[in-house]
């Protein structure tokens, strides 16, 4: 029997969302993913999501992933966070020595975290010694490894760099029993993700642990999921989470002015105002997970053909994430303000959404500096002779 690879993925998502939602409350209060649900993400395989097959992975198209995400995220965004963070993490595995991804990946849990780059690595025999910190690792506190993105520093002190001049990155894994913890993530939104700290101490790190993530020639899986770079993937599945927080935030909304009778008003679902706000957010929002799914698709079919990954597809990714998470937080604002005094009680389905999606919305993959990248790439592309040329 052929399994497409994915096939289930969504269905068992959408069918975890009772489990999910009932331990919301307590994930907010502990600002951590609850046992049930983590150990649920696992058996499903839904860690395991970007994975190569060779590993035992699925090794999804992007797409599956991102509706696996949407999915998630409609019963809670810190949950479909995490779960997009640690999946796109294992991507490196497409960079790692066979016998290092084996030894991280499927041995229980099987999951990698890590935070932002910072910091740099010392080279020495057989491998690198690190001593630093670093910061905003989400689902640090289900990985049993962890990552780190670094400068390298050769043996004669200068700094490692690549043929055009740039630093190297190297990203450096080791095991989470291996680093200190640091309970830090004290937010407004997105509480039980656990974005927290880790450091390490002058700790030796093996050649084979290391890798240059995103780096073509240092590929050594070959389907077309591993052209896409972790960085847009990171995109991708964090735009899906904003649909599905924002899907979630416009449904509670329309099932509250379908029984809402404000006082000395007429019933919501009678006011033409909200009414149009209803529409106008309904197709606002249909219409940016439509752009976001056509440009995965678009890039998606030009890999699986044999194509490589281009400038163009670098720039429609971006630009489809970015303004889909911003579109997604305008809708989440309309339905937040249409609640009216309903939406600032927790017990209500608002708040947290609300606070959830403007979390997002302030994270690296939905900077405004997206539009301006885009935007100079475009004004730099020469279009040819036009039929209106002298």
């Amino acid at each position: 029997m052929n399994k497409l690879p994915g096939f289930g993925l969504i269905e068992r998502a959408r069918a975890l969302q009772p489990l999910i939602a009932r331990e919301a409350d307590e994930i907010e209060r502990t600002r951590r993913l609850t046992e049930p649900v983590v150990s649920a993400l696992i058996e499903n395989g839904f860690y395991r999501v970007l994975l190569p097959q060779s590993l035992g992975g699925t090794e999804a198209p992007p797409e599956i992933f991102m509706q696996m995400l949407e999915e998630i995220a409609k019963a809670d965004a810190s949950t479909a966070w995490c779960l997009g963070q640690c999946s796109v993490c294992a991507m490196t595995a497409a960079y790692l020595d066979p016998d290092a991804a084996h030894e991280i990946f499927n041995a229980p849990p099987g999951i990698l975290a890590w935070g932002a780059i910072a910091h740099e690595v010392q080279v020495v025999p057989g491998g690198y010694r690190a001593t630093a910190r670093w910061d905003f690792a989400s689902g640090c506190r289900q990985a049993n490894w962890l990552g780190a993105h670094v400068r390298v520093v050769e043996a004669d002190g200068t700094l490692r760099r690549k043929p055009n001049g740039a630093p190297e990155i190297l990203t450096i894994l080791f095991p989470v029993a291996s680093a200190t913890m640091y309970d830090v993530w004290d937010a407004i939104g997105l509480n039980g993700t656990g974005t927290d700290s880790y450091s390490v101490d002058n700790l030796f790190i093996p050649e084979k642990f290391a890798a240059l993530r995103d780096e073509p020639a240092a590929l050594r899986e070959r389907g077309p999921l591993y052209k896409l770079s972790t960085n847009l993937t990171f995109g991708l599945g964090f735009a899906a989470v904003s649909v599905g927080v924002a899907r979630a935030t416009l449904d509670a909304a329309v099932d509250l002015a379908r029984g809402k009778q404000p006082q000395g008003l007429k019933a919501m679902r009678e006011n033409n105002a909200v009414q149009g706000v209803i529409g106008r957010n309904e197709a606002s929002l249909r219409a940016a997970r439509a752009y976001l799914y056509a440009t995965a698709s678009e890039v998606w079919r030009d890999l699986t053909q044999g194509g490589e990954f281009t400038d163009e597809h670098r720039a429609a990714v971006r630009l489809a994430s970015t303004w889909t998470i911003h579109r997604a937080a305008s809708v989440v604002d309309a339905a937040y303000r249409m609640a009216g005094a309903t939406a600032v009680f927790s017990a209500n389905p608002f708040e947290r959404r609300f606070r959830d999606m403007h979390t997002i919305a302030q994270q690296i993959q939905a900077r405004d500096t997206h539009y301006e990248d885009v935007g100079k790439m475009i004004l730099a592309t020469d279009p040819g002779p036009t039929a209106n040329s002298a």
